[in-house]
């Protein structure tokens, strides 16, 4: 089987525009959470339940500051008519990861074994309701020519292949908050069995609007208890955390065969070792309390990379900060790292929900988790839990709580479950890890 490595990342997300901007604000302990209390229409935002939410900073106009989202940065007035903005994030965080890795083929043979995999959860909810007031309202004739390609979940990874010209695998993953992580390693199967040497591969979301954070609201997912505090309102693990927080961005990942990166001199991050799917069978919502579901990835993500658990040096939890969504993935990743049994104590497994930090992606956050685990191994630093207090989970593991810690890093897990109850986990290594 091919080996598959990243060489490329790109990255927008809460925290600011750009991988390393957003690393170095993640590690600071800092956060992109704010309140949405004041957007317009205030009375549509004023009487929702969570006025929190993760925005991408945006330049208003009358500022110079690194790291805000300007889309005339990258893309005509042309395309930002046409693109919703989950598509103008995607393209932006592929421009950076293909820069970063430096593939620019113009080869026709380079761009026939370049492909791209890329997802989003809900994608454009904003034009879906605007579209349908205005249908209502005028009918038939108001209706605009791209409003269909505006909500098509594909159209991101469609608009990447056109600008490119990539013609290798063209796919888009929907699997809700496990987008992003099906998008990664669906990609790195494509590479395995040869049907591509460089796939672009991630997720994309940006759905902060009313209706969002009222459908999730009635559910009862979203955190409402500290409204007043922004920053502290996405808790993983803690006792106080009673919900998630909706977060917006994109995050991309450039895998590539070894080989063919090692031909051309590619710098090289990480090392994808292995992909593991599961259902819960259980519920819509609610993930089956004993975490079996999440388990299972795991167990399959680790057997496919011929890792043992004792190996792993450091797992991105999934974690929301919801009640049994916290507690189920603790107790699967107990019963995943001991149960072989003395090899390792509770407190030398090492895990962390920066979700804290930059609330939940939705579709884009198994992408953004990828980019974060990959760095852990690449920088040897594991990521903070941010507003972490007082755990409640029963296992006794080092969450990372509130500030960054050095540590070696040679294998990282990255955990994504989503509605539906489909989960997903990834493990990367080191590039110089030749374990088998």
């Amino acid at each position: 089987m091919r080996r598959i490595v990243v060489t490329g990342l790109g990255a927008i997300t809460p925290l600011g525009v750009g991988v390393q901007h957003t690393w170095t604000r993640l590690i600071a302990g800092q956060s992109g959470i704010v309140s949405v209390a004041d957007f317009e229409p205030r009375r549509l935002w004023r009487e929702l339940t969570s006025t929190v939410a993760g925005i991408v900073p945006k330049d208003s106009g009358k500022s110079n500051e690194v790291g805000l989202w300007r889309a005339d940065d990258w893309l005509s007035a042309s395309d930002q008519r046409r693109m919703s903005i989950f598509t103008q994030y995607a393209m932006a965080a592929t421009e950076m990861a293909l820069q970063d890795a430096a593939w620019k083929p113009s080869d026709e043979r380079d761009l026939q074994e370049t492909g791209v995999c890329l997802g989003s959860g809900i994608g454009n909810l904003e034009e879906l309701y605007r579209t349908s007031l205005i249908y209502e309202n005028g009918g038939y004739r108001k209706i605009s020519p791209l409003f269909v390609p505006q909500i098509l979940i594909n159209l991101a990874a469609g608009h990447i292949s056109m600008k490119y010209g990539f013609q290798g695998p063209n796919h888009a993953a929907t699997t809700a908050c496990t987008t992003g992580a099906h998008s990664i390693g669906d990609a790195s199967r494509f590479i395995a069995y040869g049907d591509a040497d460089v796939m672009v591969a991630g997720g994309a979301e940006s759905c902060i609007h009313p209706l969002t954070l009222a459908g999730f609201g009635r559910s009862r997912s979203l955190s409402t208890a500290f409204n007043d505090d922004p920053t502290g309102s996405c808790r993983p693990f803690d006792i106080q955390r009673n919900g998630f927080v909706v977060a917006e961005g994109a995050a991309v990942v450039i895998l590539e065969e070894l080989e063919h990166a090692k031909k051309r001199g590619a710098r090289i991050y990480a090392e994808i070792k292995g992909y593991g799917c599961s259902g819960d069978a259980y519920h819509m919502t609610a993930p089956r309390k004993n975490g079996s579901g999440a388990f299972l990835a795991m167990k399959r993500a680790l057997k496919n990379a011929k890792i043992k658990p004792y190996q792993v040096d450091y797992i991105n939890a999934h974690a929301t900060g919801t009640m049994v969504g916290d507690a189920a993935e603790a107790h699967a990743i107990r019963s995943l790292m001991l149960g072989e049994e003395g090899h390792i104590q509770e407190s030398h497994v090492n895990v962390s929900g920066t979700k804290g930090s930059i609330g939940h992606l939705l579709g884009a956050a198994g992408a953004i988790e990828a980019v974060f685990s990959i760095l852990a191994i690449y920088e040897n630093t594991l990521p903070p839990t941010m507003n972490l207090h007082d755990p409640d989970i029963a296992p006794k593991f080092n969450l990372v709580p509130l500030e960054a810690q050095q540590k070696e890093v040679n294998v990282a897990v990255s955990n994504s479950f989503g509605f539906g109850g489909t989960n997903a986990s990834l493990v990367f290594s080191s590039p110089i890890d030749d374990r088998k």
